[in-house]
């Protein structure tokens, strides 16, 4: 691994914030960068990931997997030279439990509109 080249990666989040930017070997796998998203989550954030599962990383209009390194995900690792790569970092909203389902459903339902553009 000696003279390997690290990335560096910040992670854009829903509202425009970053976190990072961090340098990266190749080798790092998708799910290790999520468990330091969620670690590194900025404190009083709407939305905050409780687990990896609760995240996507999305490079270049592809979903990132766990299992695969930054290498496999073919991140461009030569085609920025000295530049910062930036993922999209999209966290899945919180399942309903039921009890909060059955109280929504209770309430009465809002008229909605719905357009089309043709």
């Amino acid at each position: 691994m000696a003279g390997e080249e690290l990335l560096e990666l910040k992670f854009r989040l829903y509202d425009g914030t970053d976190i990072g930017p961090n340098k990266y070997p190749p080798a790092t796998t998708i799910g290790s960068l999520k468990e330091i998203i969620v670690a590194r989550w900025p404190q009083g954030k709407e939305n905050a990931p409780k687990t990896i599962n609760d995240v996507k990383l999305i490079n270049a209009g592809k979903i990132l997997e766990n299992n695969k390194t930054l290498a496999e995900s073919r991140v461009p690792v030569g085609e920025l030279p000295s530049g910062v790569i930036t993922m999209l970092v999209h966290v899945r909203a919180p399942a309903l439990d039921k009890n909060n389902e059955n109280q929504q459903s209770d309430l009465p339902k809002k008229n909605r509109c719905s357009c089309s553009i043709l």
